[in-house]
């Protein structure tokens, strides 16, 4: 694919500028065309880093996901809920997967209409030797040091949670403080008093 060629000037934020001028400032179409935009290029950085492995990133989720299990299986229902996507996704990926060698499919023995993937050893060895090249190139965020990954993690969390990908957990409520028992040797009124002298 040819590389498409720089622009002289940021298109995000001439368009943030000419839309304050027609609409007023809207700083969230700024912020929603960056993030979309930057969804598209490290999609573009992970999937031609994954394709010569046969997989889409989508696909190498999936199977880093199996991985992650006890038994390196888990039913279709339980892929969508931790990638969050619709089942006809999942079932979309898992056939490419078991055409590739890279999963297999038995029914669920706890759920009769249900399906289980399971990850071959062809599957394992894939997602490590991508997952090795991956981590190479940082995901795709190379100009981005760990604090810096840690508030863009931090700071789309919000968004998230909105949108119900999870609960955030209750904060721990704060211990109370208690008074600092009286030692054997002095009386609490004792100190009250050494106190009062020495002010």
């Amino acid at each position: 694919m040819p590389k498409q060629l720089s622009l002289d000037f940021d298109p995000i934020a001439r368009a943030d500028d000419l839309w304050t001028r027609r609409w007023g400032a809207v700083p969230s179409m700024a912020a929603i065309t960056s993030v979309m935009r930057a969804h598209q290029i490290l999609l573009g950085r992970v999937d031609a880093v994954v394709k010569p492995y046969g997989l889409t990133f989508a696909r190498y989720e999936a199977l880093v996901l199996l991985t992650f299990s006890r038994t390196g299986e888990l039913s279709l229902s339980k892929i969508g809920e931790r990638l969050m996507v619709h089942p006809t996704s999942v079932t979309n990926t898992v056939d490419r997967l078991e055409r590739a060698g890279l999963v297999s499919r038995r029914p669920n023995p706890l759920d009769g209409r249900g399906v289980l993937a399971a990850i071959t050893d062809r599957g394992r060895a894939v997602v490590e030797d991508a997952t090795r090249d991956l981590m190479a190139m940082d995901f795709g965020l190379d100009e981005y040091d760990a604090d810096r990954c840690r508030e863009i993690f931090d700071l789309l969390r919000p968004l998230r949670v909105a949108a119900g990908d999870f609960t955030e957990p209750e904060p721990e409520p704060e211990p109370e403080s208690e008074p600092e028992p009286a030692s054997a040797s002095e009386p609490a009124s004792g100190k009250a008093a050494a106190a009062a002298s020495s002010g």
